[in-house]
């Protein structure tokens, strides 16, 4: 029997409730999301909410309008911008958002979830930095620092433990890549006495993720009800994870590839066989190339990328642990080439910040990855309803097409013919 058949065997048992092998359940009995991690027979991993299947068809959300920056709190803009962005959301197939940071006002965050829950069905995934944009720059060598993250961590589980449409937790996001100092160098008197760069880097991971490992199984004792990941930027480092934090339930990671990912789904299977989705991984709009607006490329890398995500869930024909991914990103955002100067925030700027050969339709500009244009969603300049008007570009029709193709029949024919 081909690997495709037997999966397809045991997801109809699984449903039957025949299958119920090595499960993590995360269900107290008290009328809450039942939410699990299956493994099943085979070795390929399903994400279950309610005892049903559950693929994350999400995006990374953060919609700052125009002429602000990231220091504009979306979630209290009395014009609650979600509202029309869930029913987009809903309309094109979206089951899940992922927020980088529950943001000063938990409040106005947890009714913000609430509402495109109970609106929409759609649920969150909610992250925390671990201070890694913090200032002073973050040091998980010092113990004061430590304490005082996870503390403000706890803080916030406690806080949303109980939110209708709480899916899971993300800690970190790229904080990996301070282990070789590319990003937010720290370092400790004890790192900096040892002799090589690679004892030196193996030391930072190994403190960084035993501290996330302790962070998770504090986490659990407080809400056992939701799974915790670990975030992580590409694979660097998941094998020192997959020692030093056993008792995160699955992986989240950043991955910017091209149109497929590679043997990035097989790597993660070898260095640390948890169940995965990518949190972040797109394609801007925008060509380096021709200086010009690019829909139909984003939306052939995403359509590509898609499609090679599903070929690893469960069942299909390749590594069975992609339980789904967010995609980077619902919106435009035009404050980031130049996130100090306000002018520039009004300014749909065209400059690329860095190069990625794998998108080749405009690698040879070498600086190629706009990052004001990752959006599958545009903004207009004209306000509606008292934000910036949405323009679903190609990417959002052909995904909708994929992710919800019962409505997917209501899109404009010329808009679907050009975008394939």
């Amino acid at each position: 029997m081909g690997r495709r058949m037997w999966g397809m065997v045991i997801l109809c048992c699984l449903l039957a409730g025949c299958a119920r092998s090595g499960e993590t359940d995360k269900d107290t009995g008290n009328g809450k999301d039942r939410i699990a991690i299956q493994k099943l027979e085979n070795g390929d991993y399903q994400l279950l909410v309610n005892k049903k299947p559950y693929f994350i068809k999400g995006v990374c959300y953060a919609p700052v309008p125009i002429g602000k920056s990231h220091l504009f709190n979306y979630m209290c803009d009395p014009n609650k911008p979600w509202i029309a962005d869930g029913q987009l959301m809903k309309d094109m197939g979206v089951n899940t958002i992922r927020l980088y940071q529950p943001g000063d006002e938990l409040a106005y965050c947890k009714a913000m979830i609430e509402e495109l829950y109970t609106k929409y069905g759609i649920r969150t995934i909610l992250g925390h930095s671990l201070g890694f944009w913090d200032y002073p720059p973050p040091n998980y060598a010092e113990k004061e620092f430590t304490d005082y993250v996870s503390a403000e961590v706890l803080k916030t589980v406690e806080y949303f433990k109980d939110t209708p449409g709480l899916l899971m937790w993300n800690l970190g996001n790229e904080n990996n890549y301070s282990f070789d100092g590319r990003v937010n160098p720290w370092s400790s008197p004890e790192i900096d006495a040892l002799e090589s760069f690679g004892e030196k880097r193996d030391a930072r991971a190994r403190i960084y993720y035993s501290f996330v490992n302790e962070l998770a199984k504090k986490i659990k004792k407080i809400d056992p009800d939701h799974l915790v990941s670990l975030g992580n930027g590409e694979t660097v480092g998941l094998k020192e994870a997959a020692e030093y934090c056993p008792d995160v339930d699955l992986i989240g990671c950043i991955v910017y590839r091209g149109k497929v990912f590679g043997n990035f789904f097989k790597e993660i299977k070898r260095k640390f066989d948890k169940p995965v989705f990518l949190s972040e991984f797109g394609c801007d709009a925008f060509n380096a190339v021709t200086q010009k607006e690019d829909q139909n490329n984003q939306a052939k890398f995403l359509k590509s990328m898609w499609l090679d995500l599903e070929h690893h869930s469960a069942g299909k024909d390749g590594e069975g642990n992609c339980i789904g991914g967010a995609i980077f990103e619902w919106t435009d955002e035009w404050w980031k080439k130049s996130d100090c100067d306000r002018d520039s925030w009004l300014v749909h700027d065209a400059d690329a910040s860095w190069g990625m050969g794998a998108y080749d339709f405009d690698a040879q500009a070498g600086k190629n990855m706009n990052e004001e244009w990752f959006g599958i969603v545009g903004l207009s300049p004209d306000l509606e309803n008292g934000i910036n008007k949405r323009l679903p570009r190609k990417a959002y029709y052909v995904l909708k097409e994929l992710w919800n193709p019962e409505t997917a029949g209501l899109q404009d024919p010329g808009v679907k013919s050009q975008a394939k």
